[in-house]
């Protein structure tokens, strides 16, 4: 199927520099294995998100302020 799609000059520039070194004639598989990994990571998120959701609330309070201590605790230990 045929698009059209606006691209910044740099961004061509890159995507046909990609390419050729795929040895691609032209940008197209780029273009579609770019849209196909952002789509996969857009429906992992989700998911990720709904199992997340459903988690919640699942953490004893006790359980919960000590691991929020802990966590506060070794931050202050990150540079």
């Amino acid at each position: 199927m045929r698009i059209t799609i606006e691209l910044k000059p740099e961004h061509r520039a890159r995507l046909l520099a990609l390419a050729a070194c795929r040895g691609d004639k032209g940008i197209s598989p780029v273009i579609a294995e770019a849209v196909e990994t952002y789509l996969e990571g857009v429906t992992e998120k989700a998911r990720v998100q709904r199992r997340a959701i459903k988690l919640r609330g699942t953490m004893p309070d006790a359980e919960a302020e000590r691991l929020r201590r802990d966590t506060t605790a070794s931050r202050e230990f990150w540079r």
